[in-house]
């Protein structure tokens, strides 16, 4: 019973959907008090907010509180979050990750000064941490995701390009002081001062307050602005590229899903086929490639790691790795009466653009889904996608 709740509590605290309407007012009341929390901080500053230290006080330390909850909550159900570690160290993983140091961050500040009046100014900087939890807003729009992605797939570029921008920042700024140092002591004083003129100039800001008189230094600085303007260009074309990229994987595998019997092969095992008596984990696989169903005498078995490959079995190949993935992992839904897809077309599901249907089981039919085939309650669907949907269960393959 323990177990069903904890695993209860951890759908509820991640990100929900439609049908869950617990879990999407956990995420609702979440955000109202991030937001909550980042006006007391934005506010706060104002003089007009002295009157109303009290009160906001009490509000900030509730919110923190909550965040506090939520951070236990998350350490508690960690081992869901990463199934395949023992449960100390899916706890460990996840207090290390990004999102556990910036929840902890988010209230932690508020109770050390309590511990340690000493550092209380040094503690509230830390609260600016907390602006990052707006990032779990992320996960419900694609277009966040989109940003992500390309920034996680082109980040050698990037830092690449940075590299570049950097080395031409230092070499520019011992050239400026070198040139100006003469003529403008206490202006380029040492080379950090040089280094902030070919940041301001390499960067198109030019805030003019320190600048060349000499005319060596005039024409080096035209040189430079040249410069900037290029090396300020490359990472802006590295993600634009990268955009244009990931939008075509996006159409190209929105426009293979409304394909139907072109990507998949069916293989009949007869005797002395090489695959005959082994386990679905032990077949030598061409690359790109993997088994979605297995008929057998007019059944339809969903393959796992140790479902034996039998005489006269038809097995269904598809594709894998739609978008560069290095592997796949398919989930299966048996709809329910009144579930949201019944009845409808599967072009007309509202489902994320990163999740493709692979197949739909109807009784003993095997149907392979193009744009037009209505689901009905009862069928089993089988997809690959990054999202959760209610009821759904991961099948190793």
């Amino acid at each position: 019973m323990t177990e069903a709740k904890k695993k209860r509590t951890f759908d509820i605290i991640q990100i929900g959907f439609d049908e869950d309407w617990q879990s999407r007012l956990f995420d609702i009341v979440l955000m109202v008090l991030i937001l909550v929390n980042l006006f007391i901080s934005f506010f706060s500053t104002f003089e007009s907010s002295k009157p109303y230290m009290g009160v906001l006080g009490i509000i900030e330390t509730v919110t923190a509180v909550a965040f506090a909850v939520e951070y236990g909550l998350r350490i508690w159900t960690a081992e869901y979050l990463y199934p395949k570690l023992p449960r100390k160290k899916a706890m460990i993983k996840y207090m290390l990750s990004f999102s556990g140091i910036v929840d902890i961050l988010a209230f932690l500040p508020c109770f050390l000064p309590f511990f340690l009046p000493m550092g209380v100014v040094a503690f509230r900087m830390f609260r600016v941490v907390r602006i990052f939890r707006l990032f779990r807003v992320n996960a419900y729009y694609d277009a966040l995701n989109v940003i992500g992605d390309v920034i996680h797939s082109k980040k050698d570029q990037i830092l690449s390009s940075i590299f570049i921008i950097l080395v031409l920042m230092a070499a520019s700024s011992l050239c400026m002081y070198s040139l100006e140092h003469e003529a403008q002591p206490e202006v380029f004083k040492n080379a950090f001062s040089g280094f902030w003129w070919a940041v301001s100039t390499l960067l198109t800001v030019g805030y003019g307050d320190i600048y060349p008189i000499t005319i060596p230094g005039k024409i080096f600085g035209i040189v430079i602005t040249f410069l900037g303007v290029g090396m300020v260009a490359i990472p802006t074309g590295i993600l634009s590229a990268g955009f244009v990229e990931q939008y075509t994987r996006i159409k190209s595998l929105k426009d293979y899903s409304m394909e139907a019997n072109i990507r998949f092969v069916r293989l009949e095992v007869q005797k002395g086929h090489p695959w005959l008596g082994q386990e679905v984990k032990d077949l030598s696989l061409p690359p790109g490639l993997l088994i979605a169903v297995i008929q057998r005498q007019g059944e339809v078995v969903v393959p796992r790691g140790n479902t034996l490959v039998r005489e006269g079995d038809y097995v269904v190949l598809g594709a894998e790795g739609f978008q560069g993935d290095p592997g796949i992992t398919l989930k299966e839904i048996i709809l329910k009466e009144g579930h949201p897809w019944e009845g409808l077309m599967i072009k007309e599901l509202d489902i994320s653009r990163q999740t493709l249907i692979v197949m739909v089981r109807r009784g003993e039919k095997l149907l392979i889904p193009d744009g037009a085939l209505t689901l009905q309650a009862g069928d089993m669907v089988l997809m690959y996608t990054k999202k959760i949907y209610r009821d759904m269960q991961t099948l190793e393959i």
